[in-house]
């Protein structure tokens, strides 16, 4: 076991598997190499795993996994020499950007400047635009009470990218009236108060979906965008995982 990739052998192959979040954690692995025997499936991949990594066996008999950045499923078969990603749901093949419209996507580790950001999806037609604009919680409340002193988030990139951009995708198909569509997000340690995503639709008129289109997108990257967050507190540090789970090609 080793980081990096290798051959394929005649009757088994070999791949790259990146652990995120949780997994990362439980397995002290942000990334291995595994061999397996040749036809076998994410079911085979996830059972060998379980009995290589026990203490990490009932996460990873749940968790979501990519293979070369687009979801997969049980039966999916892996191909030889294959980037797989296991991830729990996130906290919270990209479709093709045609739009003459402007696009922002954008993982960062630097400040939110929204003023800019809305500039950039503001042009001579634009009468309106729906800014959405999360941040970090100082207090949480759900099985119990949180103080937070920082969200440390972290990204699968290639693949996030991506899909936020089948997010772009999305909104255009169902709100073809918006102009600029900006999505950005940021990673790193992040303390209270700090805004974190922006999500922002421009267009002519008020009533032409730009709410709806804001809303959707932000909804849509807590379902499908691979990004996590841990929180750190007095009472100890916690991965913030969703409950949503992607079809494979989703």
């Amino acid at each position: 076991m080793s980081d990096g990739y290798s051959h394929t052998r005649e009757s088994h192959l070999t791949i790259k598997i990146l652990f995120f979040a949780t997994l990362r954690d439980l397995t002290g692995h942000r990334s291995i190499t595994q061999e397996l025997a040749a036809n076998s499936n994410v079911a085979d991949l996830k059972q060998t795993l379980s009995q290589q990594f026990p203490a990490a066996a009932a996460v990873i008999n749940t968790c979501l996994v990519a293979i070369n950045r687009e979801y997969a499923d049980p039966e999916t078969a892996i191909p030889p020499n294959a980037e797989i990603a296991f991830f729990p749901p996130v906290s919270g093949g990209a479709e093709t950007e045609n739009s003459p419209y402007p696009t922002i996507v954008r993982l960062t580790t630097d400040e939110l400047d929204l003023d800019e950001l809305l500039a950039l999806i503001t042009l001579p037609t634009t009468g309106a635009a729906c800014i959405f604009s999360g941040m970090v919680r100082g207090e949480t409340s759900r099985e119990r009470e949180f103080t937070t002193e920082y969200l440390e988030y972290e990204a699968y990139q290639p693949m996030a990218e991506a899909k936020m951009r089948q997010v772009v995708a999305e909104i255009r198909a169902q709100w073809p009236v918006v102009e600029g569509i900006a999505i950005v997000q940021r990673i790193g340690i992040l303390k209270p108060g700090t805004p974190t995503v922006l999500i922002a639709c421009s267009a002519g008129h008020r009533d032409t979906g730009v709410f709806e289109a804001a809303r959707y997108g932000i909804d849509r990257l807590k379902q499908i965008v691979p990004i996590w967050k841990k929180e750190v507190g007095p009472q100890g540090e916690t991965w913030v995982e969703g409950k949503y789970f992607p079809e494979a090609g989703e």
